[in-house]
């Protein structure tokens, strides 16, 4: 197959048109004002179409995406600043083939997208492990009840999330590759001090700061990884991101099964062992990270790695692809703090609310089944071994539907389609649930419970829909900051679902997921319908504009990240 080139014009209608995910698509065989323009790859669009497979390529063929980098005017407008790490390796004229795009996309994954995964691998790891220590009598060595249970894991919640926007601009200030390294030893310690745990006030004082060191780690991770990817890779590599917790969900049961049978040695509880030994491993990793964390693609060089890891050529294609895709990722260096202006700008944004809303109520219909699977499988009658067992099919489940929903999103286009899905999944099995009675068979019970919690984790996408509809590296720290804080509330509502007076079977908690989840039906519709009007009145707008009125509105225009009438939003 060979690649149809695309002439550069020297106006935006020559150049070509936005559509309606805000995506700028030059006309194919448009007229070339200059002879010697260079050749760019057809623009690639994302089908509609479920079934609907991508064409075989050239490998040899030009893979350098129209960007209006392509047009004199515009280049102009959207050249990076000299303060931007990265300026040296910008060039509008950079071409490049499918074979090395290929070649260089491969080299990132494995070096960046991998560590990632690990990192976050060890984050859910100190995280739940709470969940295996309550399948070794955790609740009843330390003199807790239920009420307690739901306390900590409120506690953890709420620092979480008042940690995350400060979390977020320290990282913004001194990098990713210096505070999330930090951050992980600082939790590690916490996470291994839980070994020497007395009581109620200890239980309540370690969960509480676990979640403070925690917070803010997603979204700086989210945020490090758009420096190397586009906008349409960023969900699938997110979503293997979140397929290591569920990695190490598995890998955990499995550690809980044998370190749990060190119950007794030295006198101790096998769960003392189990925070002490995961904590440890968190530990070692974060000195890892120290040195296997880049500040960013032309920044690998270091004492220990002299020769860094991509050469001129490789930097030249990551960074050039990156910003023909997204220009307003030069907006800012990976040094550079938010103001106080900037954070206020960033909060105020309303066009993303719909979003916060969605993060705040998406897990509430599945959080709670999820977050008593070991406790409900204890209620059943199974023991310690039996328990962290029967939740690994559930883990394996809800990873395939989680990578099943992120090629989803990217297939059809519609991030509401895929992420929609969780609420029409979870709500005819708690409606199942709900009719469950004291003489149902423990193993429809299992089964049901299994189908639940083995979700499709719509979270990645989300985050990513965030990402993308936020057009600016100002807006994007501070809403990928903002998303997530609603997620943690939203978790925090849902820790308090099932309560001790409601026990075994939850019923009335059920009853309340259940409406939870018609309402969440509802509400990704009127999100869906809420950016759809935006684009058409923009869309309006826009055309109505002469060819001059856009040129000077591009050059002259105030508006920032996806305030600009050239935007348009992901829905």
């Amino acid at each position: 197959m060979t690649t149809r080139l695309i002439g550069v014009g020297n106006s935006i209608d020559e150049k070509g048109s936005l559509n309606e995910k805000g995506q700028l698509t030059p006309t194919i065989g448009s007229s070339i004002s200059d002879e010697n323009a260079l050749p760019l790859a057809a623009p690639e669009e994302s089908s509609s179409r479920l079934f609907s497979w991508k064409r075989r390529r050239d490998l040899d063929a030009i893979a350098t995406q129209p960007s209006v980098f392509d047009d004199p005017t515009t280049l102009e407008v959207y050249r990076p600043p000299p303060e931007y790490e990265n300026a040296h390796r910008f060039d509008p004229n950079a071409r490049w083939t499918y074979r090395e795009e290929r070649n260089v996309l491969r080299k990132v994954d494995w070096r960046i997208t991998v560590w990632a995964c690990i990192m976050f691998f060890a984050l859910d790891l100190d995280r739940n492990n709470l969940t295996q220590a309550n399948s070794d009598n955790f609740l009843d060595d330390l003199n807790l009840t239920t009420n307690d249970f739901n306390l900590a894991n409120a506690l953890f919640r709420a620092s979480f999330l008042i940690a995350e926007l400060p979390s977020q601009l320290i990282s913004k200030r001194v990098g990713p590759d210096n505070w999330i390294p930090t951050q992980m030893m600082l939790w590690s310690v916490v996470s291994f001090a839980q070994f020497w745990l007395k009581g109620r006030a200890s239980f309540l004082a370690c969960r509480t700061l676990l979640g403070f060191m925690q917070g803010g780690f997603i979204p700086d991770i989210v945020l490090y990884l758009s420096y190397y990817f586009t906008k349409s890779e960023l969900p699938i590599r997110l979503a293997f991101f979140w397929f290591s917790n569920y990695v190490s969900h598995i890998v955990s049961a499995f550690l809980a099964t044998g370190i749990l049978r060190l119950r007794g040695t030295h006198g101790f509880e096998g769960w003392r062992y189990l925070f002490l030994i995961e904590g440890l491993l968190t530990f070692g990793i974060g000195i890892g990270a120290w040195f296997l964390m880049p500040a960013g693609p032309t920044q690998t060089k270091a004492w220990f790695r002299p020769k860094g890891w991509f050469n001129e050529r490789e930097e030249t294609i990551i960074v050039n692809r990156v910003l023909r895709d997204d220009p307003t990722k030069s907006d800012m260096h990976n040094r550079e703090g938010l103001s106080i202006r900037g954070i206020y700008q960033g909060l105020k944004d309303w066009r993303l609310w719909p979003i916060y809303c969605l993060g705040i109520v998406h897990m509430i219909p599945v959080g709670p089944p999820q977050t008593y699977l070991t406790l409900s499988l204890r209620n059943l009658g199974f023991n310690t071994t039996e328990t962290n067992l029967l939740s690994i099919p559930s883990t394996v489940l809800g990873g395939l539907l989680l990578l099943a929903a992120a090629f989803f999103s990217e297939r059809v286009n519609s991030r509401v389609a895929a992420t929609v899905i969780l609420q029409i999944w979870a709500l005819p099995l708690l409606i199942a649930l709900y009719t469950f009675n004291s003489h149902t068979s423990q193993w429809a019970y299992y089964g049901v419970v299994t189908l639940i919690t083995g979700f499709p984790y719509i979270h990645p996408i989300q985050v990513a829909w965030t990402s993308r509809n936020s057009n600016s590296v100002r807006s994007r720290t501070v809403s990928a900051s903002c998303y997530n804080m609603f997620v943690q509330a939203g978790a925090i509502i849902y820790a308090n679902v099932y309560r001790a007076d409601d026990k075994p079977l939850y019923k009335r908690g059920n009853r309340a997921l259940i409406g939870v989840a018609s309402m969440n039906i509802v509400l990704y519709t009127l999100v869906f319908f809420f950016y759809r009007t935006i684009n058409a009145r923009r869309d309006k707008v826009w055309n109505s504009w002469s060819e001059k009125e856009k040129k000077e509105y591009l050059e002259t225009t105030k508006d920032e990240g996806n305030q600009r009438m050239d935007f348009r939003f992901a829905y």
